[in-house]
């Protein structure tokens, strides 16, 4: 420990030397789509240990472990006043299985608090209420600190807590009391400076961050924030910055606490001598930072600074959160990008098909749909829902169009999913939910919706209309990932904006329009309305704020929590420390992991011709590895499904099955846009069986190979595993065979679920390839690894050879002595077994 506690000291030496420290967070933070699974793991590790011969009860978690259901919203209904009495109900009645395991996890497992559905998103509560700041432990202080299961666990980074986002897997070996393993990382500087013009929002900041960090380089870094621009930065603006850390790579983008945390938790109801404790503990600890004093200049890796003042207001996309575009330039940006080949920013649309005109009856009524045109618009996500400046802005907007005559178009799906009801508590005090509600933006729920892919269906009349014409049909949301096929299947492009410009888009009803040139509407009195006509300045939006959010509205929303609901407080849960698994369950199954373990760890292994599973090129994302949206009918998953008597409407989404390690294994690559060069051209979830040329769905090749007693690997490009934090990405391809992933570079959460799996992760090179190196996915593959797990170092150079003669050298991406051990047990979860028995 002493050792430990020096490298960190050192850290200007030591950081830049790959210096392994451990790691114990104060907590651990979950929500439901990765929380039952880990969950299902605690209790199949209890029946593991009782079949070893050791005692279950030690299968409990050693920290405290908040687990917020809240990834459970799918937006049925839309445009009603009932629309979240509606959707809690369809999701209860869809998901009472899983809800109930997880009631029965919170009594069989000590230090579990589960916070019930219907609460709100779980970074926006663990904002406004989970958040401790400082840990008082009868009597002992220490700071708040923690890791979740979601990449956007970094929310809490602006609230001054250190947390940030991991694997499933390695969450729970943390909880079971497992030392988290990490390389002591670079610390980049970012200096803030002035302050944001006036309409411009945070939204519009983060995306000018992000992009900026991406450029820069941060992935496996902490990023602190610093500067006179902070005092400018109110908490929301700065839990926004934070949130997107995934986005822009940071493993944590971090704002330390000063003056405007301890206002924000009073606003937010935490008690006054608890505010007082956290600032003389981090005073005495020189934690905390005083801009009223002069500020010593602070060493970093590397620095960046941003003036306030130049920041503009922004959208991201259409297929990726940090391809940024300024809002004056977004038609232009448009247009090329109908022009531009298929890509991160090109669709491929003939010039002669770039007018295509759609029509179709709505209700009734006659209706077109053209290139651009919004579909979907969605005021959602933690990232923006828990900042009162920008869902008030959006307020704003949409009373002054109302005031004025304008409406949405009736067959835009809109939605408004904020991530805690306090947000609706200030809206209604403002006055502003009435003129949301009667643009379409009706309140569906609270929790992450169409931002995760819970869109739900769009209008059958709509749908059949954008496949009729093949419109590259757009949406517009205030969420953090846009990833092609998370949001919606029929919605090619998806541009990340504020709340306010999601208003204004569903407005304008299209995306190809240049805001300053042309009308967002026409009034009843026939005149044109220009989107600066109905934008709102930051005093007027202030002075919302500060007539409206109230410390009340805090104190009485997260009251009710501990009370439940009326759904959840009647929902029955089994009881007893063994959970009995149901057989004919689809969304709780007693997994495979642990069924055949021994004792003895089986040591490490290389791969000896393997066939090429999929060959993939950059960008592939935990998205298309493991899709959390809708399960598609024609799908290995949808059959499962099938066969087993389960209706089409009640498949529910693969984020909601993620208990069933059957559906999961079914649904690994199961993406409707995943691109594989086996395919030549064409997108979809399928492969090249090798031995046989067939073209089969990738679980379906897998399959065969594993009967057949091959193993297989994949290949990849560059960013393999980029982001959400699933821990099925591992786990699905270590149940379909996959022994290793040769790729360019892996995001760091991803690497870590495959370590996690005992999947072998491998480099190419700088400057290599799978292209470059002539490899087709053709041929078999062996891994030379020692057999000797001491005769492994972190980071060795391993030598891949092929059937047709092509050899090449890979870096071995276990980072860590400590994962070379999670290696040598066959993954993480098996090494903390073995040792608690």
């Amino acid at each position: 420990m002493k050792e430990d506690v020096e490298k960190i000291l050192d850290w200007e030496n030591t950081s830049p030397k790959q210096v392994e420290i451990p790691f114990k967070p104060a907590r651990v933070i979950l929500q439901d789509f990765t929380g039952v699974p880990a969950v299902v793991d605690l209790a199949a590790m209890r029946d593991a240990i009782k079949r070893l011969g050791g005692d279950a009860n030690k299968i409990n978690p050693l920290v405290p472990v908040d687990l917020v259901i809240d990834h459970s919203v799918q937006v049925d209904v839309a445009r009603s006043e009932n629309a979240l009495q509606a959707n809690m109900q369809y999701e209860f009645d869809r998901n009472k299985e899983r809800f109930a395991f997880l009631k029965w996890g919170s009594t069989a497992f000590k230090n579990m608090l589960v916070v019930p559905p219907g609460s709100g998103i779980v970074h926006q509560v663990n904002l406004e209420y989970l958040g401790r700041v400082v840990f008082d432990n009868e009597g002992i202080l220490y700071p708040d600190s923690l890791v979740g299961t979601d990449s956007h666990t970094t929310m809490i980074d602006g609230l001054g807590v250190a947390g940030w986002g991991v694997g499933g897997i390695e969450a729970e070996a943390t909880m079971l009391g497992q030392p988290m393993s990490m390389v002591l990382p670079g610390v980049v500087g970012f200096k803030l400076t002035g302050q944001l013009k006036t309409g411009v929002t945070a939204t519009d900041l983060v995306l000018t961050v992000t992009q900026m960090l991406r450029k820069h380089g941060v992935v496996g870094k902490f990023v602190e924030f610093y500067g006179q621009g902070m005092s400018a930065l109110s908490l929301a603006d700065r839990a926004t910055i934070a949130n997107m850390s995934p986005e822009y790579g940071a493993t944590m983008g971090f704002f330390p606490v000063d003056h405007v945390t301890l206002q924000y938790l009073r606003l937010t109801g935490r008690e006054e001598s608890k505010v007082k404790m956290i600032e003389a503990y981090l005073r005495a600890n020189n934690m905390f930072i005083d801009y009223s004093e002069p500020q010593k200049e602070k060493t970093y890796s590397s620095y960046l600074e941003l003036d306030l003042d130049t920041v503009e207001p922004s959208l991201s996309g259409p297929k990726r959160p940090h391809d940024r575009v300024s809002l004056k330039d977004m038609k232009g940006d448009w247009q090329a990008c109908l022009d531009n080949k298929v890509g991160f920013k090109g669709f491929a649309i003939p010039k002669d098909a770039q007018g295509a005109v759609s029509k179709f009856s709505y209700h009734g009524k006659p209706a077109e749909l053209r290139h651009g045109d919004v579909v979907i618009a969605a005021i959602t996500s933690c990232t923006n829902t828990s900042n009162p400046s920008v869902m008030l802005g959006a307020g704003l907007v949409a009373k002054k169009a109302y005031d004025l005559g304008l409406e949405v178009k009736p067959w835009i799906k809109t939605s408004l999913a904020p991530g805690s009801g306090v947000v609706t508590k200030y809206l209604q005090k403002s006055g502003l939910y009435k003129y949301l509600d009667l643009q379409g933006f009706s309140l569906v729920g609270y929790g992450c919706t169409t931002c995760i892919g819970n869109s739900g269906e769009i209008d059958e009349a709509v749908a059949e209309a954008i496949v009729e014409k093949d419109i590259v049909a757009a949406a517009v949301l205030s969420g953090n990932r846009n990833f092609e096929g998370r949001v919606h299947p029929l919605t090619r492009a998806n541009y990340l904006a504020s709340p306010p410009l999601v208003v204004a888009y569903a407005l304008a009803g299209t995306i190809n329009i240049d805001f300053e040139k042309e009308p967002i509407g026409v009034s009843k009195g026939g005149k044109q309305v220009f989107l600066r006509e109905i934008w709102p300045s930051s005093e007027e939006i202030a002075e919302v704020v500060e007539s409206s959010v109230l410390p009340e509205m805090f104190k009485s929303t997260y009251e009710s929590i501990t009370k439940g609901n009326a759904m959840w407080n009647e929902l029955h849960a089994p009881s007893g420390a063994l959970y009995s698994w149901d057989p004919n369950s689809t969304y709780v199954h007693d997994p495979p992991f642990f069924k055949s373990m021994t004792l003895e760890p089986p040591g490490a292994h290389g791969v000896k011709d393997a066939y090429c599973l999929l060959n993939f090129g950059d960008s592939i994302t935990t998205d298309h590895i493991s899709p959390a949206g809708n399960i598609h009918k024609d799908s290995p998953a949808a059959k499962y499904l099938m066969d087993r008597e389960v209706d089409r409407r009640d498949f529910n989404s693969y984020g909601s099955r993620r208990g069933n390690d059957e559906v999961m294994a079914r649904g690994t690559f199961a993406n409707i846009r995943i691109v594989n060069k086996f395919l030549k051209g064409e997108v979809g979830p399928k492969t090249v069986h090798v031995p046989s040329g067939e073209k089969l769905y990738v679980y379906d090749a897998a399959t065969k190979y594993k009967e057949a007693g091959c193993d297989t690997i994949i290949l990849a490009g560059a960013e393999y595993g980029s982001g959400s934090s699933r821990d099925w990405a591992a786990k699905g391809p270590y149940l379909q065979g996959v022994k290793a992933v040769i790729a360019k570079s892996f995001e760091r959460i991803h690497r870590s679920n495959l370590v996690g799996m005992g999947i072998i992760p491998l480099c190419f090179k700088a400057g290599q390839d799978a292209d470059s190196l002539g490899l087709t996915g053709y041929e078999r593959y062996t891994i030379d690894l020692p057999s000797d797990i001491k005769a492994i170092t972190p980071g060795q150079d391993i030598v891949v050879t092929t059937d047709d003669g092509k050899r090449f050298t890979c870096t071995l991406r276990f980072d860590t002595q400590v994962e070379l051990t999670y290696f040598e047990h066959g993954g993480i979860l098996q090494y903390v077994l073995r040792q608690l028995i």
